[in-house]
């Protein structure tokens, strides 16, 4: 397997509602296991999510976990995901869902480099940016 390059985003007790979240903007596999199917013994976390993974069918990769509660965490302000490529019709696609119940931060719209470029922050704090190339002619 080649190296490859993916988000890692922590939440603290939603990771499980985010993850089917993005697994109903970009589908895919989703993956989950709980602190208590790796054998934690600890009933605040054990139906936690310890490590969850959604390969999405574009080749994405989306990984996350739950932070447990003696772990600091500062959602949001940490992770920035980046989604870019020329196929306009699935990166808008991913933008309407994402920032539906999110909030935009800038309006998917053409800039002046000569792409379309918008960012948003989803409903869980994750802050995303969509860029759609123009198709070289």
């Amino acid at each position: 397997m080649a190296s490859r390059l993916n988000p890692y985003i922590n939440f603290r007790g939603n990771a499980r509602q985010a993850m089917e979240f993005y697994q109903s903007v970009f589908g895919g596999e989703l993956r989950m296991n709980t602190f208590g199917e790796f054998g934690s013994d600890d009933a605040d976390i054990a139906d936690q999510i310890m490590h969850a993974q959604l390969e999405s069918p574009s080749g994405y990769t989306i990984m996350a976990s739950d932070t447990p509660p003696n772990m600091t965490l500062s959602p949001g302000d940490h992770i920035t995901i980046s989604l870019s490529g020329d196929d306009a019709a699935e990166l808008r696609g991913y933008w309407e869902k994402l920032a539906a119940s999110g909030k935009v931060s800038m309006p998917l719209e053409k800039q002046m480099w000569g792409d379309e470029f918008g960012s948003c922050v989803d409903q869980f704090g994750i802050q995303w940016m969509v860029n759609i190339g123009q198709a070289q002619g």
